[in-house]
């Protein structure tokens, strides 16, 4: 059976997307069979992957909306190792399309219940915000990944994610766990890195992953190419955290 993983911070900038694609591509690399289904209208999974976000035939809003299914509407047999279910602008319209929906919540999770057992693990990247996007995602998976900046207001919002979390798994999805906290952007160097990184320790336990992205320049370039930067600068430091993370999720996981 396939874990299936959304990663989620309401807030920004904190580097979600890239440790979606990064996380999606050191998986594959280690000959796991990875989905990432691209839920943000940012469409940056889909770039970061090589894909074209303004081209796109079929996306992940047709499959929502019922007009095709998941398996027609997943990419193929790209250079980054693993399939992508495509999203971009078009998703912005998905809030309202949903709300007059039978089983608006339950849209991505009936969809990827028909190819969920072609892969070890499927990634969905949620958008910027606690939307009906992000709920059908919760709903969907059975883990939850929290990419977060250490900053004080990081830990604000962390706060109120975690309420939908245990809102959602109360009312819709009883499987619904956080499977991990993840620092990006980290600068051990900062004396606020160090402080909210104490309080992470302190609050959460076993939760905050051991690995910890560091600010990297490499990481920020890779995207314009396409590319996650395991493939656009491998031997990078942010390349290695990722590949480390890799390997800390498939013991947490059981994968």
């Amino acid at each position: 059976m396939s874990q299936i993983i959304a990663l989620t911070n309401q807030k920004g900038g904190v580097g979600k997307s890239t440790s979606a694609v990064n996380l999606a591509a050191s998986l594959a690399a280690l000959d796991r069979r990875i989905l990432l289904v691209d839920l943000d209208p940012q469409g940056h999974a889909s770039m970061g992957s090589g894909i074209d976000k303004y081209a796109l035939e079929k996306s992940v809003l047709d499959v929502l909306l019922g007009e095709t299914s998941a398996s027609d509407a997943i990419v193929r047999g790209l250079p980054v190792k693993y399939d992508v279910l495509p999203g971009n602008g078009d998703l912005t319209a998905a809030e309202v399309e949903l709300l007059d929906s039978d089983q608006r919540q339950s849209r991505l999770s009936l969809a990827l219940q028909t190819v969920a057992d072609d892969y070890d693990v499927v990634l969905i990247d949620c958008p910027p915000s606690l939307n009906m996007l992000t709920v059908n995602a919760l709903t969907a998976a059975n883990g939850v990944l929290i990419p977060l900046q250490c900053e004080f207001y990081a830990l604000e919002g962390l706060s109120a994610l975690l309420d939908t979390v245990e809102q959602i798994k109360q009312s819709i999805n009883p499987d619904l766990a956080v499977s991990g906290i993840l620092r990006t952007m980290y600068d051990k160097r900062t004396s606020l890195t160090r402080e909210v990184d104490k309080q992470l320790r302190d609050f959460f336990g076993d939760a905050l992953l051991k690995t910890t992205i560091p600010r990297n320049v490499k990481v920020a370039e890779a995207p314009s190419h396409g590319l996650p930067v395991t493939q656009y600068a491998r031997f990078s430091r942010g390349s290695q955290a990722y590949r480390v993370l890799a390997k800390e999720m498939i013991r947490r996981l059981s994968l």
